[in-house]
């Protein structure tokens, strides 16, 4: 407790030199740290940025701290994480994101990877009492009391969220959180606190299921470097605080335990070491920044998992071994079985997805016996899914997970944006979430409406770390889920929804599994496409075959990592580009990829004309057939845009 209060004394220091940018003092809430002694080293630790002293338990030192506050090269992040939003693979200790609560739903993953394995392990899941307020925290606490989860929510609550008092605001107050579960502490008592984990950790490892500590304590300085408390607590207020290194620190001498001349002893000699761990840190390196690219995506697909003796390579199952044919809902299926026979780390999840119904497309029917407690449904709740599969992932696990529609992806979004794609890149690859995410996707299916027929690709691929591929033969579709099995990073599968039951003969020989598929080969234009452009483009194609026009049709299939080099080889023979996707045409992928190609010298003074987006108008999709055929593409107007950029 002393020396994480003489860190956070001596960051302000720091910070007023200029040699650090931001600083969140952990000062009010350095008894937490006591929860530490009744956790074992497998245990799992999701930290709150107030964790400064729980970190120092869990073996994260002063010279990480240091390192973490000055973002240096060497620290967990490689400077990428914003300071006090601490990861320490070491210790179990997940790295922390901004967004407040998004650490619930992966840290009940986590637990449920526990139950799924069998494994004695707890996680503890550290939060601010005003953060409490987000929904993310209610479903990840609903998801743990439905599974039984072996997770404490460890809860600071200081009474303030910033400026805010909590006292009106927080679910305990208001009477909204399990009586049974929650338990009350004095959380600036390192005493009270470690009595009541002590009595509740060993049921909830047990598989009593999740506990709530609730603790009250004080916060001591400013919500962060950027505040001054006094502008909204006056000096009444701030006089009446307490301070947990003062009042143990008291009664510990009132007890015999320790002298107040070792007390002053032990606060010179901390000072002295953290000044000194300080002052070298700061004249470590910064990190390169030519190596700011790194980290987005794995280098080497059989990277171990850290912590474990397994690597991400497990069943050797990229790309289909025969040509399968068949429709793609068969080719899904098909992939599914495979990967739950040879990964036995595979876990479904996702809505409706149990036998009978076997989700609403039927992508899981009939795999319930082979998957038994590796598949199961999931609330209605895409954040749940999204959440739970990063913390499966984190700790090792395979989450193959079901979104019944890619519009619904909305709840889901803090996940994605916030934890999924950038675990990986913010850590250095320290922790990464290998998960797989396929949802039913775009239109030409009649009667979606806007809710069921959007083509929001340009979304996703607007997420660094993450993987985009949109299929569109059963072929493609079953290799590119057992690729996705075998890497290391998150694959988004987007998978059409007007070419899934159509019924396809076998190809004579398996396409690769990465880059882009040439469907149609020709010398005069060059149509780039995806999806369900493909069949637009085919059309397309062949009309204009019959007037003697050569059309080069690319499949671009893989959106991130896309295959420029295809799309820019076929336009340099070609000299004329056409790009046509379903989406809406502001800010779309359809609109990035022709500008980076008209961006390039080597493919702008190739072109004969200027390129063409075939395009939605900006309106959304609406609910008649007949509306809907109205602001989609058709083949006619790929067509008219082939013929105007031929001489």
């Amino acid at each position: 407790m002393m020396l994480s209060r003489e860190c956070d004394r001596r960051s302000g220091i720091v910070l007023r030199q200029g040699k650090a940018w931001f600083h969140i003092s952990s000062a009010g809430h350095e008894a937490l740290a006591a929860i530490c002694e009744v956790l074992g080293p497998d245990d799992l630790v999701f930290p709150h940025y107030r964790d400064r002293a729980l970190m120092l338990a869990r073996g994260m030192g002063a010279e990480a701290q240091a390192r973490d506050l000055m973002a240096k090269g060497l620290s967990h992040s490689a400077g990428r994480n914003m300071s006090s939003h601490f990861s320490h693979r070491a210790g179990n200790v997940f790295s922390l994101a901004s967004p407040t609560g998004s650490q619930c739903l992966p840290a009940v993953g986590a637990a449920w990877a526990s139950v799924l394995r069998e494994e004695n392990r707890v996680v503890v899941c550290s939060i601010g009492d005003a953060s409490t307020r987000q929904g993310e925290f209610f479903e990840a606490v609903a998801f743990a009391v439905e599974r039984s989860l072996p997770v404490v929510f460890l809860v600071s609550d200081n009474r303030y969220g910033i400026s805010t008092p909590t006292d009106g605001l927080s679910p305990q107050r208001l009477g909204l959180l399990p009586p049974a579960i929650t338990h009350e502490v004095d959380g600036s008592d390192p005493d009270r606190l470690h009595d009541v984990a002590a009595r509740v950790l060993p049921r909830v490892r047990r598989g009593a299921g999740p506990a709530i500590l609730w603790c009250s304590l004080d916060r001591l300085d400013s919500h962060t470097s950027s505040d001054d408390q006094r502008v909204y607590r006056d000096a009444a207020e701030l006089a009446a605080l307490r301070d947990p290194v003062e009042s143990f620190g008291r009664r510990l001498t009132e007890e015999g335990l320790i002298t107040a001349d070792w007390t002053e002893a032990t606060r010179v000699r901390l000072a002295d070491e953290v000044e000194e761990v300080f002052d070298r840190v700061a004249e470590e390196p910064t990190g390169d920044p030519k190596a700011v690219l790194d980290h987005l995506f794995a280098t080497d697909r059989t990277e171990r998992v850290p912590g474990t003796d397994r690597d991400d390579s497990t069943g050797g199952t990229a790309g289909p071994t025969r040509p399968c044919g068949g429709t793609m809902v068969e080719a899904v299926n098909r992939a599914l079985r495979t990967g739950l026979e040879t990964h036995p780390e595979l876990v479904l999840f996702g809505e409706d997805i149990e036998d009978p119904k076997g989700g609403v497309f039927g992508f899981t029917k009939g795999l319930g016996e082979l998957a038994g407690p590796r598949m199961s449904n999931s609330p209605l709740a895409e954040a749940t899914i999204v959440g739970a599969a990063v913390g499966l992932a984190s700790v090792g696990m395979r989450p193959v997970v079901e979104l019944q529609f890619v519009d619904f992806v909305g709840p889901a979004w803090n996940q994605l944006s916030a934890q999924l794609t950038t675990l990986r890149w913010r850590t250095a690859s320290a922790w990464r979430c290998p998960a797989v995410i396929y949802a039913p996707w775009g239109g030409y299916l009649p009667g979606g409406g806007i809710w069921h027929s959007q083509s929001n690709e340009s979304l996703f691929t607007h997420l660094p770390g993450l993987r985009v591929v949109v299929p569109s033969t059963p072929e493609d579709t079953e290799a590119v889920f057992l690729e996705s099995f075998d890497c290391p990073d998150p694959t988004l599968i987007l998978l059409p929804k007007h070419l899934m039951r159509r019924p396809n003969e076998p190809q004579s020989l398996p396409a690769p599994v990465h880059g882009a598929r040439i469907l149609r080969s020709g010398a005069d234009v060059t149509v780039a496409t995806w999806g369900n452009g493909t069949e637009l483009a085919t059309a397309a194609a062949d009309v204009l075959a019959t007037e003697g026009v050569g059309v080069d049709v690319l499949d671009l299939r893989w959106l991130t990592p896309l295959d420029r080099d295809a799309v820019a080889a076929s336009l340099r023979r070609t000299g004329r580009l056409v790009v046509v996707q379903e989406d809406n045409r502001t800010s779309s992928f359809g609109a990035s990829l022709l500008a980076d190609l008209v961006a390039a010298d080597d493919e702008f003074y190739e072109l004969l004309a200027a390129p063409k987006l075939v395009s939605r108008a900006d309106v959304h999709i609406p609910f008649h057939p007949d509306l809907e055929s109205a602001v989609l593409p058709a083949a006619d107007d790929v067509v008219a845009a082939i013929r105007s950029v031929l001489p």
